[in-house]
């Protein structure tokens, strides 16, 4: 399941860089993830940066964004298959 940033974000600043499949940006007042590019960091690292980092705690999982671990697996390698 992607994960999504809550409103609790004081915009550190923190989660963009760490974030290896560049889908968090910056949106109107707070950051934001892009669904489609978030594998919470399947094929890349045990536990998702972002959220490792996050000194608020603000990055949960998106309950509307539900998938297994098989299909974050497939999202990454559709990811990375052009580098």
């Amino acid at each position: 399941m992607a994960l999504i940033i809550t409103d609790e974000c004081i915009n550190c600043d923190v989660c963009e860089p760490v974030c290896p499949n560049e889908a968090i940006y910056m949106g109107p007042e707070i950051y934001e993830i892009d669904p489609d590019k978030c594998t919470e960091c399947v094929g890349h690292f045990d536990e998702p940066q972002c959220a490792e980092i996050c000194p608020v705690e603000c990055i949960p999982q998106d309950p509307h964004h539900k998938e297994t671990e098989e299909q974050l697996l497939q999202k990454y390698h559709k990811l990375t298959e052009s580098l």
